[in-house]
């Protein structure tokens, strides 16, 4: 498979693009900063590394053309006011269409999410919700765009990050969050952004994983 990912730098990205390499995929990375990539130790004949903007939906296409899946793993920065998530999938899925390309998988977030919640995660949410209201809001308008989009999308809704293994042993869950999933890996995280893309699904949903 020929993936294109947007993010490729972040916490999450850099994963994505590894695993992916690992698994045989061709992968084309979309950074800012080429260096910041090279940190990670990726590099092959399957990786192709793209410095564009990727605000500007005419830069990226070359990034997407002919390629079979797009992954965003683009997450905001800080606490203040922010449409990063939201601007650059709105880029994205401008460039998607004009390429005709179709999947598309994004991260997101569990936090503003309620459905599926326990009774302890009940309590903390407002605490979380005020504190990450901005980013929440960013990434709220980025689920509207995807949603709105004629693609074949999928979003994926981690709760906390961490920085641990790689494990496959993660739960899930379809449309709401993961009762008592709390927290999971980014390695985890970024194995799940893959699995959907090789089982080609869950479509036209949100999926939320949590350990």
């Amino acid at each position: 498979m020929r993936i294109t990912v947007f993010g490729a730098t972040g916490g999450t990205g850099w994963r994505v693009v590894g695993q992916a390499l690992e698994a045989g995929h061709e992968v084309t990375a979309v950074v800012r900063d080429p260096a910041a990539l090279e940190r990670h130790d990726l590099r092959g004949p399957r990786l192709t590394v793209v410095k564009a903007d990727v605000m500007d939906p005419a830069a990226i296409r070359p990034a997407v053309a002919g390629h079979d899946a797009v992954v965003s793993a683009i997450g905001p920065r800080g606490r203040g006011p922010t449409t990063v998530c939201a601007d650059a999938t709105a880029s994205i899925i401008e460039a998607m269409e004009a390429e005709e390309v179709r999947r598309l998988v994004v991260v997101s977030a569990s936090g503003f999410v309620r459905e599926g919640d326990g009774p302890l995660t009940r309590l903390v949410k407002p605490v979380l919700n005020r504190l990450l209201r901005h980013a929440f809001a960013d990434m709220r308008r980025m689920e509207e765009l995807v949603r709105a989009s004629g693609l074949d999308w999928t979003i994926v809704r981690p709760p906390q990050l961490t920085e641990g293994p790689r494990t496959g042993s993660y739960r899930s869950a379809i449309d709401r969050n993961v009762r008592g999933g709390v927290r999971v890996s980014r390695a985890d995280l970024a194995d799940c952004v893959l699995r959907c893309l090789d089982e080609r699904g869950p479509l036209h949903s949100a999926l939320a994983i949590g350990n």
